[in-house]
């Protein structure tokens, strides 16, 4: 331990700073677009709508089945043999590693999050679906104000949870060759022989920020129990 030197972690700070920037700015974006979708695949298995349910549940279960490095390599790999077949002569058509972790993030979040959404859905009683019927809301409208406010706060510490899982699966990226925050704890590493440091560095970071977001799954569990206790 007395040869440690984090001299070089302070010098190199910035560099990682840009990297955890990356990482957050993934999480980010990852986190938006998958709620999105996964909120559309969990309304269509709800709602029972014809062959789009069948699709959803095939989508769901496949994505879950695989590992998330798996389904990186897929779209990094053979997207662009299938899109240049379609529309480039059969050319492929180059993606790029930043278009293949924001894409393939966000579709595999997508699958996670509807099954999150789709317990919650079914957790909320017949009541607030008649409480609509009763106020002539349209379907929409229903499940717009009255039915996925209700499942998102019900549901808000998994997602929190799913989502503190989604920042650290962020470190995958390393293998495109994109600049994450361990990809710059990495080259550091790797061109100044200081391992230890830079990755103790990192893992003391993941610590803070993943302990900070666990505390505030902890608040918001506490403040759904005592809103259920009143």
């Amino acid at each position: 331990m007395n040869g440690l030197d984090f001299g070089i972690v302070y010098e190199s700070l910035p560099y990682l700073m840009q990297g955890l920037r990356f990482s957050l700015l993934l999480t980010v974006c990852a986190f938006a677009t998958g709620m999105a979708l996964g909120i559309g695949l969990a309304l269509v298995q709800h709602l029972e709508i014809p062959v789009a349910a069948q699709l959803a549940r095939g989508y769901v279960a496949l994505i879950r089945s695989v590992p998330l490095i798996l389904v990186l390599f897929w779209f990094f790999f053979l997207v662009p043999l299938v899109v240049g077949a379609l529309v480039n002569g059969g050319r492929p058509v180059p993606i790029g590693g930043v278009w293949t972790a924001f894409i393939t993030f966000s579709m595999f979040e997508a699958a996670y999050y509807s099954e999150i959404i789709r317990v919650g859905l079914r957790s909320l009683g017949r009541g607030q679906y008649e409480a609509a019927k009763a106020l002539s809301l349209s379907t929409y409208k229903t499940y717009r104000y009255v039915i996925l406010p209700q499942v998102v706060r019900i549901a808000s510490p998994i997602i929190l949870s799913q989502t503190i899982i989604l920042f650290q699966d962020t470190s995958l990226v390393y293998v495109l060759s994109l600049t994450d925050l361990v990809g710059a704890a990495s080259k550091i590493a790797q061109l100044n022989g200081r391992l230890v440091e830079m990755y103790l560095t990192v893992a003391a970071i993941y610590l803070a920020i993943c302990c900070a977001a666990s505390q505030l799954v902890a608040w918001l569990r506490r403040s759904h129990q005592a809103a259920i206790n009143r």
